[in-house]
């Protein structure tokens, strides 16, 4: 069941999925027809799933899903990775692949590699003041308050 991200609780838990590239706004809007339809018809052992997301710079996609009502069950977290998969395969982006960085340079979002964040770390490119996207917030109350923070709250200060 597709309902608008605002009204899930905090502890929603959330999947953030990061691209590789803006998306452009043609895609975007196709991209949100996709995921209303994948949210409607999502279920776990056949009950609904109340369920909703967010497109964030044009490049992160955050579901967010209530546990409270109804649990993902491990055949409907393979659903939504396929989805997702899927979504790649159709724009020809990278989603799924953690060992990437998004942060920000002034207002523009940018895309390294983990290696090569830790070497811009390393030559002081990047700093602990540089905005860093944490994705690996468990539920929408962590993305709310620490998924975009400065390295120094992140688990990206290791590289620093």
């Amino acid at each position: 069941m597709l309902v608008d991200f605002k009204e899930l609780p905090d502890t929603s838990r959330v999947w953030v999925y990061q691209c590789s590239r803006s998306f452009s706004e043609q895609e975007l809007e196709k991209i949100k027809e996709e995921l209303n339809a994948f949210i409607e018809d999502w279920t776990a052992h056949g009950a609904d799933l109340r369920a909703g997301y967010e497109i964030r710079y044009n490049r992160f996609i955050i579901l967010a899903l209530d546990q409270s009502i109804n649990a993902a069950s491990g055949c409907s977290i393979d659903a939504s990775v396929h989805f997702i998969m899927n979504l790649e395969k159709k724009y020809e982006v990278l989603l799924l692949d953690k060992m990437n960085v998004s942060y920000k340079q002034g207002e523009y979002v940018a895309y390294k590699a983990l290696t090569e964040f830790r070497k811009m770390a390393k030559d002081k490119a990047v700093s602990l003041n540089t905005v860093v996207f944490n994705n690996l917030v468990a539920n929408k109350g962590e993305y709310l308050e620490h998924w975009e923070v400065p390295a120094s709250e992140s688990w990206h200060s290791r590289f620093m």
